[in-house]
């Protein structure tokens, strides 16, 4: 009597092991590279001066009001920060923690939905694969979007398969998840969710539990979670909802003029790469073993099965429609995949005798791919300021302005703990009306709602001549730049040069050294 409950946590002890272990390694990966830009000196930087400035409820770049996305992730980049330091592990906590909660979630539901032996493997396929070692370390939104995404999902396909009524907690659940995937990332967190299950519930002729799910209820927890901010933040700034949804959202996903540009193999192709190896073993999922009898149609292998198909397809068709795509994009697609390798797996691997030493091996393949993606360095490291931040950290003054030219270090301020904003020198008026998706045009349009900060942040070429003849200012250019008049070099770094203001008296203003400022673009902007 005293065995029988200790036997399933012994059986289940080298499953937490491997996934504890798995978790150390994406931890540790974490605090190996340094930022990458633009996306996490972007993000991490947002978070880090919601911490300095007290804000915490306006999402900032530069000083200025940023609002491609709502603030949940910077919320908790902040609040991590604040515990932690600041630092880019701390940052990466949190994509980490979502990492995290995927592959918990996909456990817990697929024990529900299938075997506790399925579960098990379904969520260490998971947390050995780039998904989760090289995904869960990214500090941008996709992650946490993709966690809540996936949460939702199973917590109401859950709540649907629990009997003739739907569960009431669990559709709760998910309606929670929901509000807190609006929250992170606007309306993918709700229209995912939604596209996935309208699909599903149709295909099997659900609709009517759909009228016993707890509306009430489950409408006035989101609203509590997911309203608050948008009204407050909109009160603010009555543009806001309109160039949220409408221009950041909306707009992106039918327009044709943004970067990152691919056909419609893109999202199969980076799936395969992110689940690899176990993406081999999905084709197999609904194969059965000579001794395993044929589920019935209207069954609850049937069911699952036909949930994670729609999930994959659905979303990844809604992704693809697009011109512009990113890797990110499509995480919340990996959880159902997963489950369907893992069952692919015990239809054809289960009963080997060597089918566990064979699993080992193959997990080593995603875990040093995310070794090697990690300590070698990055595609053009170039474009990082941490040398020049540096240098400028041990030699400026509280209070010194800080001038940018001929482009963004978006990595700059959080390595150099910059408590103002840089002063950021372009042709402004010029690039008004001939930006494209990049830099320049996130901080004038979050300019736009704020004009009198706008109005010093982000200034004319000819304020530089100004700025060098007064000591303790600072200037940051690309290193292919030339020095403007007036400024002395301090440190050349391998992207970015900084220069001090000599104070040697008044410089020309039409110099081609500022004639040059706005003609460098700067790296290209990831939505």
């Amino acid at each position: 009597m005293t065995e029988t409950p200790t036997a399933p946590s012994a059986e289940n002890r080298p499953f937490w092991r491997w996934l504890a272990l798995l978790l150390a390694l994406l931890l540790a990966l974490a605090a190996l590279r340094p930022l990458s830009v633009p996306d996490e000196g972007r993000y991490a930087e947002i978070s880090r001066w919601m911490l300095v400035s007290g804000d915490w409820l306006v999402p900032r770049l530069d000083g200025l009001p940023f609002f491609h996305k709502p603030p949940l992730l910077h919320w908790l980049q902040a609040s991590s920060m604040a515990v932690l330091g600041v630092s880019p592990w701390a940052a990466r906590l949190v994509p980490a923690a979502a990492a995290l909660l995927m592959v918990v979630g996909l456990y817990l539901a697929a024990r529900r939905i299938s075997s506790t032996a399925v579960a098990r493997r379904a969520a260490l396929m998971l947390a050995a694969s780039g998904c989760f070692l090289v995904g869960g370390q990214y500090v941008n939104h996709d992650m946490l979007v993709a966690a809540f995404i996936a949460s939702g999902i199973w917590c109401f396909a859950l709540a649907f398969l629990h009997g003739p009524r739907p569960h009431a907690q669990l559709a709760r659940l998910g309606f929670a998840c929901c509000a807190l995937g609006l929250l992170t990332k606007g309306l993918i967190g709700v229209v995912l969710p939604g596209l996935v299950l309208f699909v599903w519930i149709s295909w099997t002729r659900q609709w009517r539990k759909a009228l016993h799910l707890p509306w009430v209820s489950g409408l006035l927890i989101f609203a509590v979670l997911a309203l608050p901010w948008f009204v407050l933040a909109g009160e603010r700034y009555p543009g806001l909802w309109n160039y949220l949804f409408g221009a950041q959202q909306f707009g992106r996903y039918t327009g044709t003029t943004f970067n990152n540009r691919h056909g419609a193999w893109f999202y199969p192709t980076v799936l395969a790469v992110m689940l690899l190896p176990w993406i081999f073993f999905v084709p197999f999922s609904g194969a059965r073993r000579t001794d395993e009898a044929r589920p019935a149609p209207h069954s609850r292998a049937n069911a699952v099965q036909l949930l994670c198909w729609i999930w994959v397809c659905a979303i990844v068709v809604f992704f693809s429609l697009p011109r512009s795509k990113l890797t990110g994009y499509v995480l919340p697609v990996v959880p159902p995949l997963a489950l369907l390798a893992a069952l692919g797996w015990e239809r054809l691997m289960a009963a080997r005798a060597n089918g566990e030493r064979w699993f080992l091996l193959l997990a080593l393949i995603p875990a040093g791919a995310a070794i090697a993606l990690t300590l070698v360095p990055g595609r053009d490291p170039a474009h990082l300021s941490g040398d020049v931040a540096q240098a400028l950290a041990a030699r400026m003054q509280p209070g010194e302005p800080v001038y940018a030219c001929g482009g963004y270090p978006y990595d700059l301020p959080f390595i150099a703990r910059l408590t103002q904003p840089i002063i950021v020198v372009q042709d402004w008026p010029r690039l008004r009306s001939e930006a494209g998706d990049n830099w320049q045009r996130e901080l004038f349009e979050a300019g736009d709602f704020e004009p009198a900060a706008a109005a010093r942040i982000l200034q004319q070429p000819a304020q530089l001549a100004t700025a060098a003849q007064h000591k303790g200012a600072w200037l940051l250019t690309p290193e292919d730049m030339r020095a403007p008049p007036g400024w002395k070099a301090v440190k050349q770094g391998a992207r970015w040069r900084l220069y001090a203001s000599a104070a040697e008296g008044p410089v020309a203003a039409q110099d081609e050294g500022l004639r040059r400022c706005d003609q460098h673009g700067g790296e290209q902007r990831q939505p």
